[in-house]
């Protein structure tokens, strides 16, 4: 039996109306709660940056200039590979500030085998940007 519209609707509203989330989704609320947890990491490390929601379904973490070297000037870290990739105090404070990114209720339940993904939200650090490099400080 296939579902009326109204039938579907219905069921949209009631997960919604819930809290159950139906989609990965930022805010700027979430924002300063991640804001909040990251700036003591950023600190720490002695390493600037700034947060940018993006498409209300991620948030990214923009870094400017810093104590660290990560081996490049314009870098999309990857989240699931950046231990392999970097080490020292880079590797320590990727793992910090992904820790601190993941602050505002994060969740994932994803499962790619049989295509479902269903997560809080997607998450990401740049070092550096296109038309601005990330400068290394001494």
């Amino acid at each position: 039996m296939r579902a009326t519209r109204v039938q579907m609707k219905t069921v949209l509203f009631l997960q919604i109306s819930q809290g159950s989330s139906i989609m990965a989704y930022m805010n700027q609320d979430k924002k300063k709660v991640i804001a909040k947890a990251l700036k003591p990491v950023l600190t720490k490390y002695k390493v600037k940056g700034t947060l940018s929601v993006r498409n209300h379904s991620s948030i990214s973490l923009n870094l400017k200039s810093g104590k660290i070297d990560f081996g490049g000037t314009n870098i999309d870290v990857n989240p699931y590979w950046f231990h392999e990739h970097f080490t020292g105090k880079a590797k320590d404070f990727l793992t910090e500030a992904f820790t601190a990114l993941k602050s505002a209720g994060y969740y994932d339940r994803s499962d790619a085998q049989t295509d479902y993904f269903d997560t809080a939200y997607y998450y990401g650090i740049n070092v550096g940007r296109w038309n601005k490099p990330y400068e290394v400080t001494r």
